[in-house]
């Protein structure tokens, strides 16, 4: 993220919204100092900004009944304050340890996770994530009657390719014990993410995840998506 640019739209927005005495005297109330057009308009912007930065703020802000952007623009402070004061916060409060953010995931994983993940619903995230590398896979390797665990272990099967059976190879299949062990783990990481992932997932509709744990579980299938994405696809000949 450029933090610099996001701090300067925010301040924009801060400033638009901020409300201010009516010209005339006679009126006795406070309007925002730009046009709703105006603050709407750079509002598009700065939500995405704080998706990034505060991405629960929608649920965590409280509306304001008198400001009709008074709950964007508490929004847009507190992101503001977070990025000024990142360094010195992580210095102070704790371990200036590396940080992991959902929006640099495998494309894939974020794609299928991003509308249910900023509204809060981590578990159904999760899931879009799931659902989403699982679609991604059948339409690499053209398969449409496998889906989930069947579909990863025929895909990386070090058998070589038959008709209407495409492999992905994650590297040279030169019969090594590395290619032999980069097909396996691959494997073996699909199964792992569909049965101690979403099996759990499907069956506990009634229990959210955190968003730490959810966010742990992503990371697992972004590795998976790249592994998948960047595997060549070896077809019968």
């Amino acid at each position: 993220m450029n933090t610099e640019w996001a701090i300067k739209e925010l301040e924009i927005f801060i400033l638009a919204t901020e409300l201010v005495s009516h010209p005339d005297p006679g009126v006795i109330a406070s309007f925002p100092r730009e046009s709703d057009e105006i603050i709407a308009a750079q509002a598009h912007v700065v939500e995405q900004i704080m998706n990034r930065v505060v991405p629960n703020w929608r649920t965590e802000v409280g509306k304001d009944s008198y400001h009709r952007w008074g709950a964007h623009r508490e929004a847009a402070v507190r992101a503001r304050a977070q990025l000024v004061r990142k360094q010195e916060i992580e210095e102070n409060l704790g371990e200036n340890a590396p940080e992991l953010s959902a929006a640099e995931l495998h494309p894939w994983i974020w794609e299928g996770a991003k509308s249910l993940w900023q509204s809060g619903h981590y578990r159904e995230a999760v899931g879009g994530a799931i659902r989403k590398i699982n679609a991604e896979t059948q339409n690499k390797v053209g398969r449409r009657d496998l889906s989930e665990t069947k579909l990863f272990q025929e895909s990386f099967s070090e058998k070589v390719a038959e008709p209407g059976k495409k492999r992905l190879r994650r590297m040279q299949p030169d019969g090594s014990d590395t290619y032999k062990s980069v097909q396996r783990g691959a494997m073996a990481l699909a199964e792992g993410v569909f049965a101690g992932i979403r099996n759990p997932l499907s069956h506990e509709v009634d229990q959210e995840l955190s968003e730490q744990e959810a966010l742990e579980y992503l990371a697992a299938l972004s590795v998976l998506a790249r592994w998948v994405d960047q595997s060549d696809v070896e077809a019968a000949s």
